[in-house]
């Protein structure tokens, strides 16, 4: 098979710079609200059955359904909100952990939230939000990590 076939996962790190690099490309905060808008309306709606009370993050001042799977050592993520910009930013840390394996996911600084300006540009309350998902993610790569 040639080496061009072979789709090679990309590290956290790696990751997190193409998002910071696409976050680059605009200045104006309201092209990056909207970027982020963009971004959770593409993400895949969550299957009824994972809207649970149990995978509902809280902290969050909108409902935030937060998912994981562990298959073979790799999670899976999948997330849902009913809030737009919310939608956007749990799309953007799915986009980082997805698909990475818990020491990776526990060991990963998630610089990229500072360095695209998203930190100083959320509602208190969206940044209380904004640490739960986090924290849940972690959780669940410390759930996983642990079996």
């Amino acid at each position: 098979m040639p080496l061009a076939n072979i789709k090679e996962t990309m590290t956290t790190n790696e990751i997190q710079n193409e998002i910071i690099e696409e976050f680059s490309e605009f200045d104006d905060w309201m092209d990056r609200y909207q970027m982020l808008i963009d971004l959770g309306n593409e993400l895949s709606p969550l299957p009824d059955e994972y809207k649970t009370e149990q995978n509902l993050i809280d902290g969050c001042q909108s409902r935030v359904w937060l998912h994981c799977e562990n298959r073979n050592g790799i999670l899976r993520f999948q997330a849902e909100s009913d809030a737009l910009i919310v939608k956007g930013i749990i799309a953007l840390l799915i986009r980082v952990v997805d698909n990475q394996k818990a020491d990776d996911i526990l060991d990963t600084k998630l610089y990229f939230i500072e360095r695209i300006g998203l930190t100083e540009h959320l509602s208190p309350t969206r940044s209380n939000g904004l640490l739960s998902m986090i924290r849940q993610i972690h959780a669940y790569a410390l759930l996983y990590k642990s079996r």
